[in-house]
């Protein structure tokens, strides 16, 4: 079954972090997506722009709106994500907590809906 890790953390402490620090952060993550490549679990992953960046799309009364942000009244923001394939929930959790920001935010664990074949193009 496939899981999405969605990683949340705190942006602005993420940018406020020293060159050598991002560094090192950069190296842990190297390390976990060689591991999760090597056990064949990688399916995909990304870092994500801060959510300065983003916008947010919604369809109302058939009208396009389009907004800037998603300004969210959270401390911790989605940062980026990691798609894998695991046996079970606990081993996508045991994948999760090697995440080097579960130390400083969250991970959100969620496993990925199967769509039934007669409904797949």
């Amino acid at each position: 079954m496939q899981y999405l890790l969605l990683i949340h953390d705190d942006e602005e402490a993420f940018l406020a972090l020293s060159d050598e620090d991002k560094a090192t952060m950069y190296r842990e993550y190297g390390a976990l997506t060689a591991a999760l490549q090597d056990s064949g679990a990688y399916v995909g992953g990304n870092q994500l722009q801060p959510t300065s960046s983003g916008v947010t799309v919604r369809v109302r009364d058939g009208e396009q709106v389009v907004t800037d942000g998603p300004f969210a009244e959270t401390k911790e923001q989605l940062g980026g994500y990691y798609l894998i394939e695991a046996d079970s929930l606990d081993e996508a959790l045991e994948w999760a907590a090697k995440i080097p920001s579960a130390r400083v935010g969250s991970i959100e664990v969620r496993p990925l809906m199967q769509v039934p074949a007669e409904v797949e193009a």
